[in-house]
């Protein structure tokens, strides 16, 4: 479903991201694993189109994307929640729903969206920014949700998240994948990866340096490229 080939970034004078070439299955849970500052959020802000790349390619479902501005992008398919989920706080959880809506050019709140998080019915008219670390969080994967993407992007979406909501965030990621969505997410947290993902990729210093089924992912690989 997604494609990334031989992708290069430079922020400033440091060349961020190296010749990097990934791959999301469609259907999958695909884990992007690293280190703190190692290159992972800026690879998804690449293939959202929110940093220009220097050379490489993007493509979504055949699709190059480099010419295409995130606006364009979303409305091809991609869902994409940021770190620090960056809702809208003085506007209420239905309004920060809608503007997922003008992507999309339709109307209503889809139903599924409380089915998964039925915590934000209740907090329709609730501001964002009154919302706890974990109800923010759920907002921010339903506004993205509202869309009706192919592909999610989640940024290390159980950052900061208590444990029962984080549990929750995984149950909602299995739903989405057993009905067909294809997810891509950065995470931290190992047992959360390994409980919800299908694959991996781990970037070291902005280097693609290993990839496969979550099952490979051995402690060798975890010693070497994920602890501190």
């Amino acid at each position: 479903m997604l494609t990334v080939k031989q992708l290069n970034q430079f922020y400033g004078g440091s060349h961020t991201l190296w010749d990097l070439d990934l791959e999301v299955r469609k259907g999958s849970c695909t884990c992007l694993m690293g280190r703190n500052g190692m290159g992972k959020t800026t690879l998804l802000r690449c293939i959202m189109g929110l940093l220009s790349i220097a050379a490489g390619e993007v493509q979504f479902e055949g699709d190059n994307l480099c010419a295409k501005p995130a606006e364009a992008r979303a409305r091809a398919g991609i869902g994409y929640v940021p770190q620090g989920r960056e809702i809208f706080p003085q506007l209420t959880v239905a309004e920060n729903l809608e503007i997922g809506l003008a992507a999309r050019r339709s109307r209503g709140i889809p139903q599924h969206i409380f089915e998964l998080f039925p915590v934000l019915r209740r907090m329709l008219g609730r501001r964002g920014g009154d919302l706890s670390g974990g109800q923010q969080q759920q907002l921010a994967i339903g506004r993205a949700l509202v869309l009706q993407p192919t592909l999610l992007i989640l940024d290390e979406p159980t950052e900061g998240i208590q444990p029962n909501i984080v549990h929750e965030i995984g149950d909602v990621i299995q739903r989405l994948r057993a009905a067909g969505l294809t997810v891509l997410l950065v995470e931290q947290k190992l047992p959360f990866a390994r409980r919800v993902a299908s694959d991996f990729h781990v970037i070291d210093k902005g280097r693609l340096v290993a990839s496969g089924p979550i099952g490979q992912l051995t402690d060798e690989l975890v010693q070497r490229h994920l602890t501190v």
